[in-house]
């Protein structure tokens, strides 16, 4: 028996029964087509499967008892008769048949063939010239030359199956992990609350901000402010505060309309002389929408003409009743120019925020939410981050929106780079692929690879997005109209602005005396005057409709609105106004659908073009077949699959119609696992408005 045929049987490597044989017996075999021994052979067995021996292996015979015959010179013919010819079985032991099967991955190397068949190489390669095919012994020849050769020596050819690879996981898949790894843990620690304060222009946002910041440096803050990076942490005696530093309403309701939960605490500040003014209320309706905590600090208690008592009846009248009057709202009495008050606001919010009982885990993936951002010369793109939990280091791989990016540096409130941030705090990243929203959440990732696929889903998304809608339109009427959830009763969000008060409580009772249980007119915000940005915007993130009444639009707000992609309608006539909610309020309904079939089909053969998919051979069974249907596969009765038809044929054309008893070719979209005697029915769905 010859080595390559014992290590088939064997199914091990002959270079290791040679290894073994030379090792023990203190031989010297160095071909695969070297002639083995009785006794040779049942040593080998002995060797690499003592399991499979009939009978426990004797005791080494002498080198001189098992020494092989000098091997024979052999022509080409000869040695393949020999290869070929039977072995008579040892006693012991008896042998299986040879396989004959190779089982290849082409193209393979002339050498390696050569081996696995147990024949010198040089054979190969007269054999391979008299195919016309020149070939060195290190050459590759391909699938068909290969079969030629093994057809002549007797052996099938097999290709080597490969383990199929675990497809990568889902971008989508892997988002969904890093969050929950970033999730607050039962490994959390109390965090600083972040505040923001709002309010009416010139009723001293900026101010207080600047008399709390000047605290900071007069506590002992190195460096003092040299960086405005849209936030900046105050250490007082009763903890720490990170105040967003993001002047008006336009940041905040741009991250609130991103899903965007930033700050845990709004001061709402006014001005103790004027009182509630028009973007005072603005704050409120922006602050109470958002869900968070409220409290009230009321300024320039140092003038001679404040009256604090008259604002805190004011509030009342919001709905904000101030603690000393038996309400539940903090209200603070302070001076930005004086300083007087300021510690005691400072110690209320952290009050409040104790009994927000704010956590977070340093220890989990990096989360967070872009505060603004920016293409800065000489660094690209740069975003201010607030971190909401866990702890983000230089070299993290980090996705925002269709972003993402390695943190190359990161730059605290007082420009000072540094290693690391942890929650509730605010740093300047570098890094990013592109400027982001403000108010997008960003995320750790686990690798660049990760962070740079979720980011090229999100791109292609977006691009799909704008091809399919070509512009923004999320709260124009007509996309209100096509607007259809499940669930609960629906709510229409209107901003109203007329000219007077009087036309206000008109339109009010027209809208009260809509009567429906399917939908709900819910105005956010009315108020006399223009329509400003801070109308759009409040619209933008409460994916509203405004209406304006006798009124116009102040400058520049026609622009934000288109960007934003909210509709402003004007109305001078009060019953086309009642005409056009009424409209709307009927588009927000859920269409009654009506199906009907209208045909079905068996699919007899089932063709496969390669990357353009499979194709079902059908016949019409019954009815008639449209390439406008929609189509359900069924298999043994039950339903695999439901979407469109993306191509009907008939023969090599394409078809409108095929009807019934004939036969066509059908292909759906994202659809392909068909398989013969499958059913497609084919229908039509219908929708029918409903009524209020």
């Amino acid at each position: 028996m010859r080595v390559h045929e014992l290590a088939k049987e064997l199914n091990v490597s002959g270079k290791d029964i040679m290894d073994k044989l030379n090792a023990s017996l203190k031989l010297d075999l160095k071909t695969h087509m070297a002639n083995l021994t009785e006794e040779q052979v049942r040593h080998a067995r002995a060797l690499m499967s003592p399991k499979a021996a009939a009978a426990p292996a004797a005791p080494a015979p002498s080198p001189a008892a098992v020494a092989a015959p000098a091997p024979a010179k052999e022509t080409p013919t000869a040695a393949v008769a020999t290869e070929t010819a039977p072995e008579p079985a040892a006693p012991a032991q008896p042998a299986g048949p040879a396989s004959k099967t190779l089982i290849v991955k082409p193209p393979m190397v002339v050498r390696d063939l050569a081996d696995m068949m147990g024949l010198k190489p040089n054979l190969l390669i007269a054999q391979l010239m008299g195919m016309n095919i020149f070939a060195s012994i290190n050459q590759k020849i391909e699938l068909k030359t290969i079969q030629a050769l093994a057809e002549k020596h007797g052996f099938t050819v097999e290709l080597e199956k490969k383990a199929p690879k675990p497809p990568p996981p889902a971008p989508k898949k892997v988002e969904e992990e890093a969050k929950k790894k970033a999730d607050v843990t039962a490994a959390s620690v109390v965090r600083p609350p972040v505040v923001a304060f709002m309010g009416h222009v010139d009723h001293g946002k900026t101010s207080l901000l600047d008399r709390i910041r000047n605290s900071k440096v007069a506590a002992g803050e190195d460096g003092g402010i040299t960086q405005h990076i849209g936030a900046y942490t105050v250490t007082t005696p009763t903890g720490p505060i990170t105040f967003l530093d993001t002047p008006g309403h336009e940041a905040f309701t741009k991250m609130r309309a991103r899903g965007a939960n930033l700050t845990d605490i709004v001061v709402i500040v006014i001005d103790a002389v004027d009182g509630m003014m028009p973007q005072t209320r603005e704050a409120i309706q922006h602050a109470k929408a958002s869900g968070v905590c409220i409290m009230v600090a009321i300024n320039k208690i140092d003038l001679r003409a404040a009256n604090p008592d008259r604002v805190k009846q004011q509030l009342q009248g919001e709905g904000l009743a101030p603690e000393d009057w038996g309400g539940s709202t903090i209200v603070c009495p302070v001076s930005a120019l004086t300083g007087e008050g300021v510690s005691n606001l400072l110690d209320m919010i952290n009050l409040q925020a104790e009994i927000l009982e704010l956590k977070a885990d340093p220890k989990a993936t990096a989360q967070g939410y872009i505060i603004e951002a920016q293409l800065e010369p000489g660094m690209g793109p740069t975003a201010s981050l607030l971190i909401r939990n866990g702890t983000l280091h230089l070299g993290d791989a980090i996705i925002v929106g269709p972003n993402w990016g390695k943190v190359k540096a990161l730059i605290d409130d007082t420009g000072k780079k540094t290693k690391e941030a942890g929650p509730s705090f605010a740093v300047k990243c570098l890094g990013l692929s592109g400027v982001p929203e403000a108010g997008a959440e960003f995320i750790v990732m686990e690798d660049d690879r990760a962070a740079r696929a979720i980011a090229e889903q999100r791109q292609q998304e977006l691009r799909e997005k704008a091809m399919a809608t070509g512009a923004p339109r999320r709260a124009s009427l007509e996309a209100l109209m096509q607007k259809a959830e499940t669930g609960e009763k629906k709510e229409l969000g209107v901003i109203i602005k007329a000219d007077v008060q009087g036309s206000i409580e008109a339109i009010q009772h027209i809208i009260d005396g809509i009567k429906s249980t399917k939908v709900a007119v819910k105005p956010l915000l009315t108020g006399v005057g223009n329509i400003t940005s801070n109308d759009v915007l409040l619209a933008s993130a409460s994916d509203a409709i405004i209406i304006g009444f006798h009124t116009s639009t102040e400058n520049g707000v026609t622009g934000l609105a288109k960007r934003e992609g909210i509709e402003i309608r004007l109305y001078n006539i009060i019953y086309e106004l009642m005409d056009d909610i009424k409209n709307v309020m009927s588009g927000m309904l859920d269409p009654i659908l009506r199906e009907t079939a209208h045909g079905n089909v068996e699919i007899k053969q089932v063709f496969d073009l390669g990357k353009k998919g499979k194709v079902a051979g059908c016949i019409v069974r019954g009815g008639k077949v449209t390439s406008r249907s929609r189509a359900r596969v069924r298999r043994k009765g039950d339903v695999i699959f439901e979407g469109a038809v993306s191509n009907l044929k008939r023969f090599q054309n394409d078809a409108s119609e095929v009807r019934e008893g004939q036969e066509c070719g059908i292909r759906l979209d994202h659809f392909g696992d068909f398989e013969i005697g499958d059913v497609i029915e084919f229908y039509e769905v219908e929708k029918i408005a409903q009524q209020l």
